[in-house]
């Protein structure tokens, strides 16, 4: 389907903070559909700037307040009708960009999800963390706006949703020890967010729902089949989940543990 950068009006909406290593491919994924990219950076200390400069991007300085509010600060820059929100470890395979092309010309809803896949340590997962849905592709009419709780970003809108074909090819992950430290880190961030918004500590939490969340990856999703790739993503999904309710416990107990 051949249309011009014109026709198609598509914001490309991404925040960043050192993301010299991932970005140019991402941006190069999607540089045939998007007329306008926009970029907030969080300061960064490497070549993200140039190199998203360097494939037309408009870039804007913003402190990090977050990954709800950042992403919300990206997409109040677009300018276009349509908007594609990307994380700057994503890639587009052509047949997404194929069915992005053909949801803007058929406007047959207001909005589109994308199926999401990792590549991890040297391979595509097909069964971990499949499927993941997330709602990408939006019409700026339908109201978008991200909310849920840090690190855990969900796009809302107003309006009628759909799925595409082809996938976000996710290169989360350079290794096992990048992985793990993400794990920490998010789970660090998850407790902050859980705190703010008054969720308590609760011990059966910590007790069962890191064995829930391992059994409902590796195996009610088939994890196993993914090899060895599999049990290690599901075993990351358990330390997340017991590291999100034991940081929950220490900042609750912070005073009490100073003392």
């Amino acid at each position: 389907m051949q249309l011009s950068k014109s026709e198609i009006t598509l914001s490309v909406a991404l925040i960043s903070f050192n993301e010299e290593k991932n970005i140019g491919r991402t941006l190069e994924s999607i540089q045939s559909i998007a007329s306008e990219i926009i970029l907030i950076d969080s300061f960064s200390k490497d070549r993200t700037k140039e190199i998203a400069e360097s494939f037309g991007a408009a870039v804007y300085k913003e402190d990090f307040h977050g990954h709800i509010a950042q992403k919300n600060i990206a997409i109040s820059k677009c300018t276009n009708e349509w908007i594609l929100t990307l994380d700057c470890d994503e890639v587009a395979t052509p047949e997404l960009i194929n069915s992005i092309k053909e949801a803007i010309i058929s406007k047959r809803a207001d909005g589109f999800e994308i199926n999401r896949k990792t590549y991890y340590l040297g391979k595509l997962l097909h069964y971990a963390w499949q499927p993941d849905w997330n709602l990408r592709l939006v019409k700026k009419s339908s109201s978008p706006v991200w909310k849920g709780l840090d690190p855990h970003d969900i796009l809302k809108i107003e309006g009628k949703t759909g799925k595409l074909s082809g996938d976000l090819i996710h290169y989360s992950y350079s290794g096992l020890y990048n992985h793990f430290n993400k794990t920490i880190g998010y789970a660090s961030t998850s407790a902050k967010s859980n705190l703010k918004f008054g969720r308590k500590f609760k011990l059966t939490n910590l007790l069962f729902n890191p064995i829930i969340a391992f059994f409902r990856l590796y195996v009610v999703r088939k994890g196993f089949l993914d090899g060895v790739r599999g049990l290690f993503a599901g075993f990351s999904t358990f330390v997340y989940t017991f590291l999100k309710y034991a940081f929950l416990w220490e900042l609750e107990h912070k005073d009490n543990n100073e003392n």
